[in-house]
């Protein structure tokens, strides 16, 4: 691997106009992985689409063999995912400038680099070759022999292009470029968590995401599971920090697994798993979900209580309300029922202080997760973060009036932005001096977490996981209770 970085399981212009103009492509023809890739790419790009979902999306239409369609995954993530790195390195060879070429053919470019400079098993000519045949295909003939001509001197440079010796005056722009980050969302993790820590936050969510499960303690007990995984070949082993969590490394689709079908199981992230046991539910309580969707959260709640007393899980998307139901049905819970609403009118549906305990899983900006969704570093702004930031606090404001006095209020995003997180629950705590932080957690977790950094000795009831404490998605938990 000439630059560095983990493998994933996973010309002429015409006069005026930009370098590259597609044909569009024959009907009934078969994609190759890397057209595929750089198909679904373009579409990313261009529209805002989630990866994972356009790519899903594609293969289920290409029907293309699983080596190939493993290939095709590859290529899509790790291309957005060094995306500026890569157009740091095509740069010195596109002397028209990125910014001149058509859409897909910067793709094609991107993705064919990430092969020659990431991809140590897939042989230079087979990379180089194919790309000039898609761009024969999609394009001309000057468009083939410029794409011909810059990935032959990339392969031919490639000893040059490495990580390690990309370097900057300004150490915020070299992390950028060296992790293949925006400028400005590095400068503003460096200001919150320092440069080092910064850099380590990029660096992880360059890895590849883990696989793992929770255990429906419900049916089966996490150890008899690790056997029952072991036993059918599965490389299993318990979470480090999750008390339901298993890892997976070598078990192949969970998702399709008998055992996730007979509802031993739910498929969830590491640090997700532990905002239920944060909430930590009794037996008999009445629970709310605000932001429910696709159900992971609420059907842990309902594991917890033993599948007695009742956990609301609502959402404002009526298609989603089938997910949760179906997450339920599956897992055999009869105390969960999925609703549909707007989070902030739950107010008109509930009386106040009705609830037990409510989980507010709030939209974020996501930038936990950037592991799973690579396209949100380039998609997202500071804009966004603002907007994303008035909207919890409305949640939050509606979520409150329907706790009990004793009762719980857990806030929880999936992104490690202050702004979102801890400068949203101090304002929500000084303007609602009915609310104090909680540490009344469970102490396994506690324990697991200061031992991982993500604790301090004062723990007041807050945590930010980053994700390199546990290779788990960044995750932000808040646990407060009402006291009057």
């Amino acid at each position: 691997m000439t630059a560095g970085g983990p493998k994933r399981p996973r010309g002429g212009a015409k006069p005026g106009g930009r370098v590259g103009q597609m044909r569009q492509q024959a009907p009934g023809k078969s994609k190759s992985p890397r057209e595929l890739a750089m198909d679904t790419l373009t579409k990313v790009a261009e529209t805002g689409a989630y990866s994972n979902l356009q790519l899903n999306r594609a293969l289920q239409e290409a029907g293309l063999q699983r080596a190939d369609a493993g290939l095709a995954t590859e290529l899509v993530y790790g291309t957005i995912q060094r995306q500026a790195t890569l157009d740091h390195w095509l740069g010195r060879f596109v002397s028209k400038g990125l910014h001149k070429l058509e859409p897909w053919v910067l793709q094609l470019l991107r993705l064919s680099a990430y092969q020659l400079l990431f991809l140590d098993r897939i042989p230079p000519h087979a990379a180089v070759n194919e790309a000039v045949t898609i761009a024969k295909k999609r394009g001309h003939a000057g468009i083939a022999g410029m794409v011909n001509g810059v990935l032959r001197s990339v392969n031919r440079e490639r000893a040059g292009l490495s990580i390690p010796a990309i370097s900057h005056e300004d150490p915020i722009v070299q992390i950028a470029l060296r992790h293949s980050y925006p400028e400005w969302l590095v400068r503003r993790w460096a200001e919150a968590y320092g440069a080092e820590t910064a850099e380590a936050i990029c660096e992880a969510g360059n890895e590849p995401p883990k696989a793992s499960i929770r255990t429906n303690a419900l049916r089966l007990g996490r150890e008899a599971l690790l056997e029952r995984l072991r036993l059918a070949g599965c490389d299993a082993e318990a979470s480090a920090v999750a008390p339901a969590g298993i890892i997976v490394s070598r078990g192949g689709n969970l998702a399709e697994a008998d055992g996730f079908r007979d509802g031993l199981w739910s498929m969830q992230d590491e640090s997700s798993m532990l905002v239920a046991e944060v909430v930590a539910p009794a037996s008999g309580m009445q629970v709310l979900d605000c932001c429910a969707a696709p159900g992971g959260k609420s059907t842990h709640l309902g594991e917890l209580m033993g599948g007695k007393g009742k956990v609301w899980a609502n959402d404002v998307h009526p298609h989603k309300r089938e997910l949760i139901a179906a997450q339920t049905e599956r897992l055999g819970l009869r105390n969960v029922e999925a609703i549909t609403g707007d989070a902030a009118a739950l107010g008109e549906r509930f009386k106040p202080e009705s609830m037990d305990a409510v989980l507010l899983d709030a939209p974020c900006s996501g930038f936990g997760v950037i592991r799973r969704k690579p396209e949100i570093k380039w998609n997202k702004t500071a804009g966004d973060v603002a907007e994303i930031a008035a909207l919890q606090r409305r949640l939050l404001e509606a979520a409150c009036v329907l706790v009990r006095t004793g009762g719980t209020l857990v806030y929880s995003t999936c992104t490690i932005e202050r702004e979102e997180n801890e400068a949203q629950v101090a304002r929500f705590l000084a303007e609602h001096p009915e609310f104090e932080l909680s540490a009344d957690w469970p102490e396994e977790i506690v324990e697991k977490l200061k031992g991982a950094g993500a604790l301090g000795e004062c723990f007041d009831g807050q945590a930010q996981l980053l994700p390199q404490h546990f290779g788990s998605d960044g995750f932000y938990i808040a646990r407060m209770v009402r006291r009057r």
